[in-house]
């Protein structure tokens, strides 16, 4: 699996892959089914952000919540991220989402016209 290194960062609670059509290609860890359908739905929100705003393609999104950091990357019609525990550091995480988009840069491109 593509996001299995993602599993050995400390602090990582869950991560999701999700393809194209929304659907999640992997995920692991507790809520990384929810992980999965957020990252979707972000997708679509981030898209449409991008474009209302003149602002191109969104690619990368961090926020923190009481309980969770979450760090996520854009990557042509993929969507991958990871959830950490609160006040973890998200730095290896983000490294390791940027190495894994070149390998998921390479997947097929699904034609949304």
């Amino acid at each position: 699996m593509k996001i299995d290194v993602l599993n050995n960062i400390p602090g990582v609670i869950a991560t999701a892959l999700v393809g194209p059509d929304g659907l999640p290609i992997e995920s692991n860890g507790d809520g990384g089914e929810v992980l999965a359908a957020e990252l979707a739905s972000l997708r679509t929100s981030l898209d449409r952000m991008g474009r209302r705003l003149g602002a191109g393609e969104v690619t990368r999104l961090a926020f923190t919540s009481d309980r969770i950091e979450v760090v996520a990357l854009a990557v042509g019609d993929f969507m991958m991220g990871a959830a950490l525990a609160r006040s973890s550091d998200t730095r290896a995480a983000q490294q390791a989402l940027a190495k894994l988009a070149q390998e998921v840069d390479s997947l097929p491109r699904v034609d949304r016209s």
